[in-house]
């Protein structure tokens, strides 16, 4: 059986290798080469990359059958994040992999800009001894103001109160309560501009964070500030700090990124109170070790087929073992609603009930999705990009829940409103220790099918010899019927057949038997990969 390919495309960590295991043929090349990245790229079904090596559109259209874009990092500045989701590429990170590397490197920037270490150690190499012209500042006593209060700010914030400092956080997502708990006293940006002696940044680069300590905030902030940024170039506008700093109005600062990297000339560099590092954030051992084993787990349950915690295209997060045997459930539903159907709802509903709905199930709107386009376009449909297909096509998803299920434990329904306004709804469980996946309801019916490979569902209205005809019909066709379920609303009434096979009904006989029983729906369902 062939491996998947893994295209690492960058240097990671031996322990990255060893979290793959041996399920994938693994293929180097070197990332930032783009035409030896480009000739890797086919036929690989996943690639690692870091910082060096740009997954834009061309490259992304040139990996016919990619599944994963692994970034071993936090950053994902050189992902095409939109033109990954619209392919179906799942786009994964380590997010949590370098917190700690860059939280004490935002402490060391400072420290060192405080106490002038980086200059002091020119000078002293290049033979000058120049101790009083280097003093500089405690930190003890002083105000941190901590800019953005994630995860990062946190750690930050931790290590600076054992150095005695008083904390200020601004960060509109985070409450005061939060904040008091951690030791902080939240405070508006303006407010933390006036009061504090040291300002560490730790914001997301966005539209609304570039520039956003430029010239008018260095105005407001406390003379003889020091600022830190080891979080992302642009959100200190480096000519305006440059010109602060100048005046003396700034009294220091300690770089590690820049609004353009990589970086060898800057104003900010002719000036001994400025410590800079060329993007260090991330660069320990154990960071680069952490995210390469990190995104080698999302690899494989990637490619697996599974959900990615750490997936940024996909509304995922981490899954409850109860949830898990739903989603191929539900996934299934979905390919039988478009076939039942034979378009796309303009509006889906996926009712969930029973005892499951404790848990969260937000997921199983996802694997609607993706049932629902898989058998009806030639793109590959992921979890991925069935959200985006469905709102191309003016499919709008919606998930209900209610703890209270009538006839089972638990019961999925996909109930859709097609566009001449009709409705159709196909409902499943999974019942016994062996969690068999069943129909309970098509439009209606009731009734309690194992679903198959391939499956028929038929309505016609109820009377006598209709049931023969299926037989004589599909036996001179040799295919041979696994099970049956007739369900009826009343006597003489509507009926409904959902027949198993043991393989395809061929569309002629399929055509055949609609016409004898002058069925109102004929449709057949091959549930298969």
């Amino acid at each position: 059986m062939t491996k998947p390919v893994v295209l690492i495309a960058e240097e990671l960590s031996p322990a990255t290798l060893d979290a793959l295991g041996p399920d994938f043929e693994v293929r180097h090349c070197d990332g930032a080469d783009r035409s030896q990245l480009l000739s890797a790229l086919p036929g690989a079904s996943a690639v690692l990359i870091r910082s060096a090596t740009k997954m834009d559109g061309e490259a992304i259209a040139a990996a016919k059958g990619l599944k994963v874009i692994a970034r071993a990092g936090v950053g994902l500045d050189n992902v095409d994040v939109p033109a990954a989701t619209k392919a179906g590429v799942m786009v994964v990170n380590a997010p949590t992999s370098n917190i700690t590397s860059a939280a004490e490197l935002a402490v060391g920037l400072m420290l060192a800009a405080a106490r002038n270490i980086a200059p002091a150690n020119q000078a002293l190499k290049g033979g000058a001894w120049k101790r009083s012209q280097y003093g500089g500042v405690e930190l003890l006593d002083k105000k941190v103001g901590i800019v953005g209060f994630g995860r990062i700010g946190q750690l930050v914030a931790e290590r600076l109160k054992g150095f005695g400092m008083e904390i200020l956080a601004y960060d509109p997502y985070v409450s005061a309560q939060k904040a008091g708990q951690l030791g902080a006293r939240l405070v508006t940006l303006d407010e933390l501009l006036a009061e504090a002696d040291f300002i560490s940044i730790h914001l997301p680069k966005t539209a609304e964070t570039l520039g956003l300590i430029g010239k008018d905030a260095l105005a407001k902030a406390k003379k003889g500030v020091i600022i830190v940024n080891a979080a992302r170039g642009g959100i200190v506008d480096e000519a305006a700090l440059a010109d602060a700093i100048a005046s003396g109005h700034i009294g220091g600062a300690g770089l590690d990124v820049f609004a353009s990297e990589p970086t060898t000339v800057s104003p900010l560099f002719d000036h001994e109170s400025v410590v800079v590092t060329p993007h260090l954030g991330a660069s320990t051992e154990e960071a680069q070790e952490k995210a390469g084993i990190s995104v080698a787990k999302s690899v494989r349950l990637a490619l697996a087929g599974d959900i990615v915690p750490d997936a940024v295209n996909v509304a995922g997060g981490v899954i409850a073992e109860e949830i898990r045997p739903g989603i191929d459930l539900v996934e299934k539903l979905g390919r039988i609603f478009t076939a039942v159907a034979g378009s796309v709802p303009v509006q889906l509903d996926i009712d969930v009930r029973g005892e499951i709905t404790e848990f969260d199930v937000s997921i199983w709107k996802l694997s609607a999705l993706k049932g629902l386009f898989t058998d009806i376009t030639e793109e590959p449909v992921t979890y991925v990009n069935a959200p985006l297909m469905a709102a191309e096509r003016g499919c709008e998803a919606r998930l209900v829940t209610n703890p209270v299920a009538e006839d089972f434990r638990n019961v999925t329904t996909l109930r859709g409103t097609l566009a001449d306004g009709s409705v159709v709804s196909i409902a499943g469980t999974l019942t016994g220790p062996k969690m068999v996946q069943k129909v309970t309801g098509v439009n209606g019916f009731d009734l309690e099918v194992p679903i198959s490979t391939h499956m028929a569902f038929l309505s016609y209205v109820d009377r006598p010899g209709v049931i023969g005809a299926f037989g004589r019909l599909l036996g001179d066709a040799g295919v041979n019927i696994a099970g049956m379920q007739v369900s009826r609303n009343e006597e003489g009434g509507k009926a409904l057949v959902v027949l198993t096979l043991d393989s395809a009904i061929p569309a002629d006989v399929l055509a055949a038997i609609a016409a004898e029983v002058n069925a109102t729906l004929a449709e057949v369902v091959a549930l298969v990969d």
